[in-house]
């Protein structure tokens, strides 16, 4: 029996006195979801937070944030992906987590506002993932980065997209990636796993909000797709060196583990942690989770140096 942290049960409690969001509008859930600004003592000072607007396939526009803690030194850069279950997130809802990020690993993280489905389904978030890793890439020099310590990283969906960009990488001989952090990523659209039986109601992330997530992000037909779920990907042993967070208490527990063995077993170096009595989502809710937050960040860095 899972003992969660108080936190984690302060959080569900609120959570069950709404109307639950994937019983809503993409766009009504995106209202639910609204992020109000960090203000903590453990905030870091960087040397500078900027958005800016870059081009992606097509000639369309996606914002960035760039997150540099300290000017005029050549650092590590992460390209971090947002979670939301493809359907909503946004720079600010990673705001914390990114600030803490950049500090503790002294790094320049650039954040990546992917445009969102329903509107844009399956490929679009993830060629936005993809062509703003190249962008940074292409301007590695102009934004103080080092070529040879750049990394993935994400949320959820977002661990989703990191991952999926990681092999692109590598299978369309682009940018050469130093490492992945993937926190509780989405790694195969399948409910039918033993921890999604276990904690697939009223642990944060129910079995109803994936399926909700999933099918406005891409159709049905498309779940088994390797660039939708990576656990399905046939060639992997030549992805970066791979971090897996886990929450305890998490219907994405099992598949999270799954493609962790499955990476080892290519001989990719990985790191599988399980965060105890936490579950989904719990990264950047600082209102609830700001200590296992800085404590996710920490173990970070730590893998990253």
């Amino acid at each position: 029996m899972i003992t969660l942290r108080k936190e984690a049960v302060q959080y569900l409690e609120a959570q069950r006195t709404g109307t639950p969001y994937y019983k809503v509008s993409p766009q009504e859930a995106r209202a639910m979801r609204t992020v109000t600004q960090w203000q903590s003592a453990h905030k870091p000072k960087l040397a500078s937070i900027e958005d800016h607007k870059i081009t992606v396939r097509n000639g369309e526009q996606i914002t960035v944030r760039l997150y540099t803690p300290v000017l005029g030194k050549t650092l590590p850069v992460i390209v971090y992906y947002h979670g939301g279950g493809w359907v909503y997130g946004n720079l600010e809802s990673v705001d914390a987590g990114c600030q803490l990020l950049a500090d503790q690993a002294q790094a320049i993280v650039v954040s990546v506002d992917y445009r969102l489905a329903p509107e844009y389904p399956f490929p679009t978030p993830l060629h936005d993932a993809y062509d703003s890793l190249v962008w940074v890439h292409n301007h590695m020099e102009a934004l103080g980065g080092d070529a040879s310590r750049l990394s993935v990283a994400g949320d959820s969906a977002g661990g989703n997209l990191a991952t999926v960009v990681a092999y692109l990488a590598t299978a369309l001989e682009g940018p050469s990636l130093h490492a992945q952090t993937l926190i509780y990523p989405v790694t195969n659209v399948d409910f039918s796993t033993v921890s999604y039986l276990a904690y697939g109601e009223d642990y944060g992330l129910d079995t109803q909000a994936m399926q909700w997530f999933s099918h406005h992000y891409t159709e049905k037909a498309n779940f088994t797709n390797p660039l939708v779920s990576p656990l399905q990907l046939e060639e992997v042993r030549n992805m970066p060196k791979t971090f897996i967070i886990a929450a305890e208490a998490d219907v994405l527990f099992d598949e999270g583990l799954s493609y962790a063995q499955k990476l080892k077993a290519a001989g990719v170096v990985v790191e599988h942690i399980t965060m105890p009595g936490l579950i989904h989502s719990y990264f950047s809710k600082m209102n609830y989770f700001e200590e296992a937050t800085i404590e996710t960040v920490t173990k970070i860095a730590q893998f990253l140096k």
